[in-house]
């Protein structure tokens, strides 16, 4: 987000107001969860507006009803061309208001259009420190690879699959016969804790997309001395 756009986001206390995110889901709506609970912090900078799902059994409809969130069912499979499912979407972001779309578990490929029209008010979470394993089964293909260390990534959007400016990763180990359920449940913690910094970062206007990469601002300078390293060193 620009300066001018977070701006042009003060209220007149000269308090920056709390951005709109709309959460579009497929299914249970773990991570739609860990931002539901983010946001009731009294100090959280954004609020979730509309969770939209494709799917009627969405588990996360639930989730947010129960906090009083507003709620949509567009179903893929009631348009013909993707490119009107993508306009529905589209049209009921508009109406709500947007200020950034999230991405959780989101079954559906976006078209090339509503992604260059939310560009970069579009971010995703994706099970796997990208650029390694896009797609699908990231965690049995990590685990094939031999990779020591596993992980995930927020990210924004591009029209590409898993592909986008990098705006926060997480890593975890890979253990001694982790299979792909296990994995999954350790990264899986790591996407609730990630998700939720992502969007304050934005929310907070540090997060700068310059030259196709992201460049975040007050970037905690300890970081530089942090390191994950599997198998740990002796001593």
């Amino acid at each position: 987000m620009s300066k001018r756009e977070n701006d042009s986001k003060r209220g007149r206390n000269g308090r920056a107001a709390q951005l709109k995110l709309a959460v579009l889901i497929s299914g249970s709506g773990t991570n739609l969860q860990a931002l539901i609970d983010a946001c009731a912090e009294p100090d959280y900078p954004a609020r979730i507006s509309l969770v939209i799902a494709n799917k009627d059994d969405a588990g996360g409809l639930a989730r947010a009803a129960k906090v009083n969130i507003a709620t949509q069912i567009i179903r893929h499979k009631d348009f013909a061309e993707r490119e009107a499912f993508d306009q529905a979407l589209s049209d009921a972001l508009e109406a709500a208001d947007i200020d950034l779309i999230c991405l959780a578990g989101f079954m559906r490929v976006l078209g090339a259009t509503f992604v260059e029209h939310w560009k970069d008010r579009l971010i995703n979470i994706h099970p796997a420190l990208l650029p390694s394993f896009k797609g699908l089964h990231t965690h049995q293909r990590a685990l094939e690879a031999g990779v020591r260390i596993a992980g995930c990534t927020v990210h924004y959007v591009r029209a590409d699959v898993d592909v986008g400016p990098i705006i926060a990763q997480a890593a975890v180990p890979v253990l001694p016969g982790d299979n792909e359920d296990n994995l999954a449940a350790r990264v899986l913690k790591q996407e609730h804790r990630l998700y939720p910094l992502a969007v304050e970062l934005i929310a907070r206007g540090l997060v700068h997309v310059e030259n196709g990469r992201v460049r975040i601002e007050e970037a905690d300078s300890r970081a530089e001395d942090a390191a994950l390293i599997n198998p740990p060193p002796f001593g």
